[in-house]
C-alpha cells in the first residue's frame, strides 16, 4: 500500500488527460473548442482543476545573446475541483476564446516557418504530479490581415521567416507581452531603397495597427539605415481598397524617413526588451502618422512545442 501511494505521487496509475480539439484552426478574435476527457486511475484522485492556456515560443534578448523560450499566454479553467473515481471516464467541453493580438501561425494552409503554438491542458491532482496534454494549433489570418500579406507578395517581397518578440511596441496599446515580426526579402524594385521588411500586426476588434520596419543595410562608403511606419486600417475596409497601391504607398512613405529617423528618433521601438536587429530604442509614435483607412466597422463573423510543429511558407517561399 505503501508504495503504491509512492507510485501515485509520481503520477504512476494515475488519472490520464487527452484533450480532442473539435478544430485545431482557428483566427484571432475567435474561439478554439473541444473537450477534454479524462480516465480515472487506479485509485480515487481529488482534481484540484483543469486549466487550458495557449503557449508559444517567444524571442527573448538577453544582456549577452538572444534566447528563445515558450510561453503561455492566455488561459482559462474549465473546471474547478471534484473527485475522480477510479477508472471513470468524464469529458469536459470548453470554449475558449482566442486573443484579437494572437499571432498568425499559418497562411494558405502553410505553416509560417519559425511559428509554434499549441494549447497546453493541465490537469492539477492533489498530492501527486500533475498532468498535461499538448495540442497543435493552427492560427490563420483575418481578411484584412490576408490582404496585406497578398499585397506584399504582389509586390515581389519574399517571406523570409517570423517570429515572436517579447517586449512591447511604444505607442501602441497592447495586452500580450510580445509582439510578432512577419521578415519579407525586398523585390527587385525596391532594392535600391530595401533590404528587408519586417511586418507587425496589432489586431483588436476595432481594427489593425500595421508597423512597418524597413532595413536598409549600407554598403561600402555608406552606412546602414532603419525607417519606421506605423498605420491604422479597419476591418471594414477588407475589400475597399487595393492593397498593393496602399502598401507601396506606406513603404514610399516610410523609406522617405531615411536618415531623419537615425537622428531624431533613434534606431527603434521597443520598450526595453528589444530586437535583435536594433529595436530597444525610441518610440515609432509620431514617427510616421499613416491616414486611417476608414472607421472601425464590424467584425468577419466568425514549453514542449517542439520544431516538428514547424514548415515552409510555400506560396510566400521560405529560403533563409
Amino acid at each position: 500500500m505503501v508504495f503504491k501511494k509512492m507510485l501515485s505521487a509520481f503520477g504512476v496509475g494515475g488519472p490520464s488527460v487527452d484533450t480532442v480539439l473539435t478544430n485545431p484552426n482557428t483566427r484571432p478574435g475567435l474561439t478554439l473548442d473541444g473537450q477534454v476527457n479524462l480516465v480515472g486511475g487506479d485509485a480515487p484522485a481529488a482534481i484540484e482543476q483543469v486549466v487550458v492556456g495557449l503557449v508559444t515560443r517567444v524571442e527573448v534578448e538577453g544582456h549577452d545573446a538572444e534566447y528563445s523560450g515558450t510561453l503561455e499566454f492566455h488561459r482559462m479553467a474549465v473546471s474547478g475541483a471534484f473527485e475522480l473515481a477510479p477508472k471513470q471516464q468524464l469529458s469536459i467541453p470548453f470554449q475558449l476564446p482566442v486573443p484579437w493580438e494572437t499571432p498568425i501561425t499559418d497562411v494558405y494552409g502553410q505553416r509560417l516557418h519559425g511559428m509554434t503554438m499549441g494549447l497546453r491542458t493541465e490537469l492539477a491532482v492533489a498530492r501527486a504530479v500533475d498532468k498535461s496534454d499538448l495540442d497543435q494549433v493552427a492560427v490563420h489570418p483575418l481578411p484584412v490581415h490576408e490582404r496585406i500579406l497578398e499585397a506584399f507578395q504582389r509586390l515581389g517581397f519574399r517571406f523570409k521567416h517570423a517570429d515572436l518578440e517579447r517586449g512591447h511596441i511604444r505607442g501602441v496599446q497592447q495586452t500580450l507581452p510580445f509582439y510578432q515580426e512577419i521578415e519579407f526579402f525586398a523585390s527587385p524594385q525596391y532594392a535600391s531603397t530595401i533590404n528587408e521588411v519586417e511586418l507587425t500586426f496589432v489586431t483588436s476588434q476595432r481594427g489593425v495597427e500595421v508597423i512597418l520596419e524597413c532595413d536598409k543595410r549600407g554598403g561600402f562608403l555608406s552606412a546602414g539605415h532603419d525607417a519606421f511606419g506605423r498605420y491604422q486600417v479597419s476591418h471594414a475596409d477588407v475589400d475597399r481598397v487595393d492593397w498593393a497601391q496602399v502598401v507601396d504607398g506606406w513603404l514610399r512613405e516610410t523609406t522617405s524617413h531615411y536618415g531623419s529617423l537615425r537622428s531624431q528618433y533613434g534606431h527603434g521601438y521597443g520598450s526595453g526588451h528589444g530586437h535583435g536587429h536594433g529595436r530597444g530604442g525610441m518610440g515609432v509614435g509620431g514617427v510616421v502618422a499613416g491616414a486611417a483607412l476608414g472607421v472601425a466597422g464590424g467584425m468577419i463573423a466568425g514549453e514542449m512545442i517542439e520544431d516538428a510543429f514547424e514548415g515552409d511558407f510555400g506560396d510566400f517561399g521560405g529560403d533563409e
